[in-house]
C-alpha cells in the first residue's frame, strides 16, 4: 500500500484546477497570462514529484523550495487576474487559499527536513 501524500495530492489537485483556469484565460484572449499561471501553477506538484526520487535530504530540499517559490509565483499571476477582473472574487479566494494551504505544508516541510541534515 502506497504511503499518502497529502501535499502531493494537493498540489496535482491544484494543477487540475489551475489547467482549466488556463482553458478559461484562453476563451478570453488571456494567452500570455494563461501560459504563465500553467506553467508556474503545474510545476508546483511536477517539483513535489521529483523530490519523492531526491537524491539526497539536500536535493528533496532543493526541489520543494522549487515548488515553494512557484508557489510565490502562482500567486502573483492569480492577484494580477483578479484585480484585472479575469477572476471573479469568490474564484480567487478558492483559488488563493489551496495555493497558501500547499505553500504553508511545503514550508514546514522544508524546515523539518533542514533539522535532519543539521
Amino acid at each position: 500500500m502506497e504511503k499518502e501524500n497529502i501535499v502531493y495530492d494537493k498540489s496535482y489537485r491544484f494543477a487540475i484546477r489551475i489547467v482549466k483556469l488556463s482553458n478559461y484565460l484562453d476563451e478570453k484572449h488571456a494567452y500570455a497570462i494563461s501560459t504563465q499561471i500553467v506553467k508556474c501553477g503545474t510545476s508546483i506538484g511536477a517539483n513535489i514529484a521529483e523530490s519523492q526520487q531526491a537524491q539526497s535530504r539536500k536535493d528533496f530540499i532543493s526541489k520543494l523550495s522549487i515548488s515553494l517559490k512557484e508557489v510565490s509565483e502562482t500567486i502573483y499571476w492569480l492577484n494580477l487576474l483578479k484585480d484585472t477582473s479575469y477572476i471573479s472574487e469568490a474564484q480567487y479566494d478558492s483559488m488563493i487559499n489551496d495555493c497558501d494551504e500547499i505553500g504553508r505544508l511545503l514550508t514546514a516541510i522544508i524546515k523539518s527536513a533542514k533539522k535532519d541534515i543539521e
